[in-house]
């Protein structure tokens, strides 16, 4: 094995934390978040400042987590996270599961999965499940 491709479920589930978000800016800015780049252009930098204020709050680290990706890259083996999640939201999440200084490659949005699986190369395993993750080491 010579790369993995983590969903970000196996780490940590932003869902809670977008929703969050996503209510909180249909009451402040009065937007309708199905038009939300039409109607609040600078939403990536709002996204990532609620994210950051209450990260503590949604993310806990896992010590078995992260020892599987300190191994996982102790043993040269390329980690990459893919997430449906925007990316603002997923690289603050990586921070507060204590995994951004592990992950080489970060794919997000539609099709992340398929990009990320292209970046890393023939072979790459996929991880989908905090499971699969412990798993490997």
């Amino acid at each position: 094995m010579k790369a993995v491709a983590v969903n970000l479920a196996a780490l940590g589930d932003t869902e809670p934390l977008w929703r969050d978000w996503l209510e909180d800016a249909r009451r402040r800015f009065r937007v309708d978040v199905a038009q939300l780049a039409e109607q609040l252009p600078n939403w990536r930098q709002l996204l990532k400042r609620f994210s950051e204020e209450r990260a503590p709050v949604y993310f806990r680290r896992d010590s078995d987590a992260a020892t599987a990706l300190r191994r996982l890259q102790a043993n040269g083996i390329r980690v990459g996270v893919f997430a449906d999640a925007p990316e603002e939201l997923t690289r603050v999440a990586l921070a507060h599961l204590g995994a951004a200084g592990r992950v080489e490659l970060v794919e997000t949005g539609e099709g992340a999965r398929d990009r990320l699986l292209a970046a890393l190369g023939n072979g790459a395993r996929i991880v989908d499940t905090r499971a699969e993750l412990v798993g490997l080491t």
